[in-house]
């Protein structure tokens, strides 16, 4: 009698774990069929508007010895032209052992040494040579290693924001902007939709110029994963993803794209650190026949900020 209880209590622990890992092999079906029906679902609802030319890119990319993925990020509405200079560079850094992730802006006047080209703006690097030879330039210039690139259309920056946000993002416009960016945006605290956030981080007719826009940037990039943190903004990512797939260049996988963004959202991206380049302190304004006004830089000062920035945990 003793033997049967026996029996029957190993037949039920051996149904019950048979039960959980059916009911976790489901959900682990569930979440990859949600994954591909909102990335479908994103990409269906693009797929009649214009995209970037297939243009593929040279990147020999490489992993940051510190085991970091340091991805470099790319804006433009150049809508491929050639020798097009990039209007936005940053340094984006994820630590899935740590969770964490940072910033960096390196303000397109910086004058730097472009390998081959001798010194000009930064963003030359990306007219003379894609996203290889600005690889290239930040590796020379801060000894910083970058694995990826992605390149991002300023309508695809709309449509991913539209779609992720359809309130609107919350930011606090400062002040009355206007002058070229399309739109016009008045002061207070409100919720702009994908057109008028893109004038937002794209104004620099002021005083201050390329630093505030790169500030502005920064304050949206925060904001944007303030929101997606939520259940709610998490569960969008794929849809997202296929929206902005047409306007996207990178050499990252789309798969990739989601599960990295899924993974700094939930392990803590509400701390995102941020940093711009040049750091205060470090610089003159001076003007250089060929290149223009630009910021004449010291690099080792510079370079040893990025580096005990993106190093230390």
């Amino acid at each position: 009698m003793r033997v049967d209880r026996r029996v029957q209590k190993k037949k039920k622990t051996a149904k019950r774990i048979r039960l959980l890992l059916s009911l976790f092999t489901l959900f682990i079906f569930g979440i990859g069929t949600f994954i591909v029906l909102q990335f479908r679902d994103g990409m269906v609802q693009s797929a009649s508007e214009t995209e970037l030319p297939a243009e593929t890119y040279e990147f020999d990319g490489k992993k940051d010895k510190n085991g970091s993925t340091n991805i470099l990020l790319l804006g433009s509405d150049s809508r491929g032209e050639e020798k097009a200079r990039t209007d936005t560079i940053m340094i984006a850094q994820f630590n899935s052992k740590n969770n964490t992730q940072k910033i960096v802006s390196i303000m397109r006047d910086t004058y730097v040494d472009i390998p081959g080209h001798g010194k000009n703006k930064i963003n030359a690097a990306y007219a003379y040579g894609g996203p290889e030879l600005l690889r290239k330039t930040i590796k020379q210039n801060f000894d910083v290693d970058l694995q990826y690139y992605t390149i991002v259309d300023f309508v695809g920056f709309q449509k991913a924001i539209d779609t992720a946000f359809p309130d609107g993002v919350e930011v606090n416009v400062e002040k009355r902007m206007s002058k070229n960016i399309g739109v016009t945006l008045e002061p207070g605290k409100q919720k702009l939709d994908g057109a008028h956030l893109l004038g937002y981080v794209r104004f620099r007719g002021d005083a201050v110029g390329d630093f505030g826009r790169v500030d502005r940037q920064q304050e949206v990039m925060k904001a944007l994963a303030d929101q997606l943190i939520s259940v709610q903004g998490v569960t969008k990512i794929p849809k997202m993803a296929g929206v902005i797939t047409p306007y996207v260049n990178t050499n990252l996988k789309t798969t990739d794209i989601v599960f990295m963004g899924t993974d700094a959202l939930t392990g803590g991206a509400g701390n995102i650190d941020s940093l711009r380049i040049p750091v205060d302190g470090s610089f003159e304004n001076k003007r250089y026949s060929g290149a223009g006004a630009v910021l004449d830089i010291n690099t080792e000062k510079n370079k040893q900020a990025l580096k005990e920035f993106l190093n230390e945990n």
